[in-house]
């Protein structure tokens, strides 16, 4: 399990006690917070573990969790409680059976999303139907980033890129590669607190260059591997809500310090 940080102090306590028990390895990949973000999270779960980032970009984040991951499987998920750990088990249980890549999707049945303005929407669906139009590809959402994938697909993938962007050279890195890829629905919740770094022209930009870049120039290192028929694999979800409020990072630090005074 990969999650960035910058400055989610009030938001990684629900994150972290949201994870499924069965997630043995939690990687923190925090860039320069200026709050409590590693103490709070380190509170919570001990044995998370803290890789420090000076360079900036969401990209460059993940990279190197990837890069300090051990386990077989890899989830990416944001810090900021958008995203339910709890949809973990849909992710990975396609990946032990046929399935080499999975990509969370908000627009198939059972999927959603609570932060995504008329703008947003229309640009993804942009994206989308030409990265679709170029690849031969069906996908529903390409501007998610709830995925996770066998770790061993890393070398084939050859990733790059240093913001938000890299989701989408995932996603077309992996078509061209010819990975068994599935969508599977995820709801997108409100960021439980704060501001999103996520800036729309910009970053929206960003994903036209990557994906006019990644379709054009880069070559899979599987010698043009014929990329396989994108398979959706359909959940619904119970409607049982929990509380997503801000945590006071005081009262979960305050514990830890009375221990060790």
């Amino acid at each position: 399990m990969i999650i960035p940080t910058l400055n989610e102090e009030k938001n990684i306590p629900w994150v972290l006690r949201r994870m499924p028990s069965y997630v043995d390895e939690v990687i923190i990949v925090d860039g320069r917070s200026q709050d409590n973000t590693v103490e709070v999270a380190k509170a919570v779960r001990p044995d998370v573990v803290v890789v420090n980032e000076t360079r900036k970009g969401k990209g460059v984040a993940l990279r190197a969790g990837f890069a300090a991951a051990s386990g077989d499987i890899i989830v990416m998920l944001d810090a900021d409680g958008s995203m339910d750990p709890r949809e973990i088990g849909w992710f990975v249980a396609p990946l032990q059976h046929d399935f080499d890549f999975v990509k969370g999707s908000r627009h198939v049945t059972g999927g959603g999303s609570e932060d995504l303005t008329r703008l947003r929407k229309a640009g993804n669906r942009a994206l989308t139907g030409l990265a679709n139009a170029v690849l031969h590809s069906n996908y529903s959402d390409l501007c998610y980033g709830y995925i996770a994938f066998r770790r061993e697909c890393l070398e084939v993938l050859e990733l790059q890129s240093d913001g938000f962007e890299i989701e989408t050279e995932l996603i077309v890195r992996a078509a061209k590669a010819g990975l068994r890829i599935a969508e599977v629905p995820s709801l997108e919740l409100d960021r439980i607190s704060g501001a999103s770094n996520l800036q729309t022209f910009r970053d929206g930009w960003r994903v036209l260059h990557t994906l006019a870049r990644e379709c054009t120039v880069w070559e899979a290192p599987t010698a043009g591997a014929r990329p396989e028929a994108l398979r959706r694999v359909k959940y619904t979800y119970s409607n049982v809500r929990f509380p997503r409020l801000p945590v006071d990072p005081h009262s979960v630090l305050t514990p830890v310090v009375s221990q060790h005074a």
